[in-house]
């Protein structure tokens, strides 16, 4: 019997976002931090190509995941922990704002629609529609199941605390971007959401936990 001795063994491949998502990001810091204030943390974050030169709007896959990591850390090292993830969870928020003119039309969302129907199930499609787009246009991939009132948003591979080590789950841009969306198909209320499990904390997937019922 005779076995190959010889084993390829290859890098991890790097994963991506589409330039898009990467441009709208951008725009969504700028928006808060003006194009100063953002220039200072792309240099903090060696991504100094991107300096006054954002991704093209389109959906082609090129916007890695490490530069957003980056981009992130590099709040926190300017604006400490606490002050650069609530930067980032606020970012998230203008992400979707600023996306949702680019990708409703796309997926086929129909606000009147979602006004129409029981809240919980407008919580639910406005997941599974926001689930679907990063399924269907990045490496990312997020699953949603239900438990004791409950939405988990689940995510094995994030592109938010890709290659980082941090003490306390990091994934505030995400939690920013759920929370302009559940306002946004809830017709404008606010809900409980909280990151439980983080990849980068040394956990096996992001989770996300959101509540079904508003808060008062």
């Amino acid at each position: 019997m005779t076995s190959d001795s010889h084993v390829d063994v290859q890098e991890p491949q790097e994963l991506f976002l589409p330039n898009k998502m990467g441009r709208i990001v951008l725009l969504a810091l700028e928006e808060l931090m003006g194009r100063n204030g953002l220039n200072g943390v792309l240099s903090t974050a060696r991504l100094q190509h991107l300096v006054d030169s954002y991704p093209p709007n389109d959906l082609d896959k090129e916007f890695p995941f490490s530069s957003l990591s980056q981009l992130l850390q590099a709040l926190e090292e300017m604006y400490g922990v606490r002050s650069g993830r609530g930067l980032a969870r606020k970012a998230g928020q203008g992400c979707f704002r600023l996306g949702i003119q680019d990708f409703a039309p796309v997926l086929g969302i129909v606000d009147t629609v979602l006004r129409i129907l029981p809240l919980r199930m407008c919580m639910k499609i406005g997941l599974e529609v926001l689930a679907e787009t990063f399924n269907r246009f990045t490496d990312q991939r997020v699953s949603i199941h239900e438990d004791d009132g409950h939405f988990r948003w689940t995510v094995p591979s994030c592109p938010i605390c890709h290659g980082r080590l941090v003490e306390s789950p990091c994934c505030h841009l995400m939690i920013g971007v759920l929370e302009e969306e559940l306002f946004w198909v809830s017709g404008g209320r606010t809900f409980y959401l909280e990151e439980v499990s983080c990849i980068g904390t040394g956990d096996d997937c992001c989770t996300i936990l959101i509540g079904q019922r508003p808060l008062e």
